[in-house]
């Protein structure tokens, strides 16, 4: 589930620059081009649904974040992985050899 989240949120992410690209800061974007006065989609009606589309990207990639951190996977503090035991028994091998032993302090 997690997985599939994040995947959504890279899609939303990308429509959102998009979106975003697309539009001019001065307000002209999409439309520059379509400037004809007898034209349904107009210069206002298109910046009007590439402000709702920014808007709504927005709102469901805040909800996406939101939800992602309620499914992520949680493990405790002794569970993990079979990769994790692993590398800790390695680290424990490495660090602690069992032949070593300390030089007695007082021997001469």
């Amino acid at each position: 589930m997690y997985v599939a989240i994040s995947v959504f949120i890279l899609i939303v992410s990308a429509l959102m620059m998009l979106v975003v690209l697309v539009q001019n800061s001065k307000g002209g974007g999409l439309v520059s081009n379509l400037s004809s006065s007898n034209q349904i989609l107009g210069v206002r009606k298109t910046t009007d649904f590439l402000e709702k589309a920014t808007w709504t990207l927005a709102i469901i990639l805040v909800v996406l974040c939101l939800v992602s951190s309620i499914a992520l996977p949680k493990g405790g503090v002794g569970a993990g992985s079979s990769v994790d035991t692993e590398m800790r028994q390695q680290i424990e091998n490495t660090m602690a050899p069992s032949d070593y032993q300390m030089p007695a302090a007082d021997a001469e």
